[in-house]
């Protein structure tokens, strides 16, 4: 089980964020793996982007939110962002996204245990030995976890449209970080839901699976987008001028 973790009071948060969409966040996870939850209300159905590690149930918390169907998406499929996606019974992500064979694989949560390409990847992040600092219920074991794999019932493409009935999203396909990482772009409001592509904090572009060349056709592509707003996959939102920052701050270091 690990060290003798406290159990917390309760695994998420949620945070209104304005323009129907709540951030939920994991706060007793490592801000490595802390991903941003994302859950936007539609007339006819919601989303949920992106889905956290699985340590504890995340339908249950959407459920607290919403009467309506949900969808989930995932930008990518990183331990971080995948981990809810097998309890919701509509599940979007691109084919390039590879799904693994088993039912359930492992997701570290010690330090030790991530595979090497990663931990020599994270430039800018300093991790202790646990990437969580309590668990979600008495008995839960941090050193055996194994998240539930999701298989997608949709495989989506750039170009493709997500409809919640009174807001729709365009999805984008922003490789680099991982070969099927995806944005979601609704252009009547100004908002992209950016998922790791880009995101306020140390942009890793040097992990298994990552690629430069590719990296660099979304940042020049993400630069040239009118928003108003970007909802990243981990840390605090932002705007166009801050997006600008980053994309030339990326291509000038790279």
């Amino acid at each position: 089980m690990g060290p003798p973790f406290v159990v917390a009071d309760r695994w998420f948060t949620a945070t209104t964020v304005g323009d129907g969409v709540t951030l939920l966040r994991e706060p007793h996870v490592d801000p490595l793996l802390r991903c941003n939850i994302w859950h936007v209300r539609g007339r006819t159905r919601d989303l949920v982007i992106d889905t956290g590690l699985g340590i504890a149930p995340l339908r249950v918390e959407i459920e607290r939110l919403t009467d309506r169907p949900v969808a989930a998406v995932i930008t990518h499929r990183h331990h971080d962002h995948a981990g809810g996606f097998a309890e919701f019974d509509e599940r979007l992500a691109h084919a390039g996204e590879p799904t693994p064979d088993s039912v359930a694989e492992p997701a570290p949560l010690r330090a030790a245990e991530l595979d090497p390409g990663w931990v020599g990847a994270l430039g800018g992040y300093e991790i202790g030995e646990w990437l969580l600092d309590a668990v979600p219920y008495a008995g839960f074991d941090a050193v055996r976890f194994h998240q539930p794999v999701g298989v997608p019932t949709r495989l989506v493409a750039d170009g493709d449209v997500i409809d919640l009935g009174d807001r729709a999203f365009e999805v984008l396909h922003l490789s680099g970080h991982s070969p099927g990482s995806i944005g979601l772009w609704d252009a009547a409001h100004g908002v992209l839901f950016s998922g790791d592509a880009i995101y306020d904090g140390p942009l890793l572009d040097a992990l298994p699976g990552a690629d430069l060349a590719d990296y660099e056709r979304t940042m020049r592509r993400l630069r040239t987008l009118p928003v108003d707003v970007v909802h990243g996959g981990h840390d605090e939102s932002f705007g166009r001028a801050r997006l600008v920052a980053l994309v030339d701050a990326w291509l000038a270091a790279r």
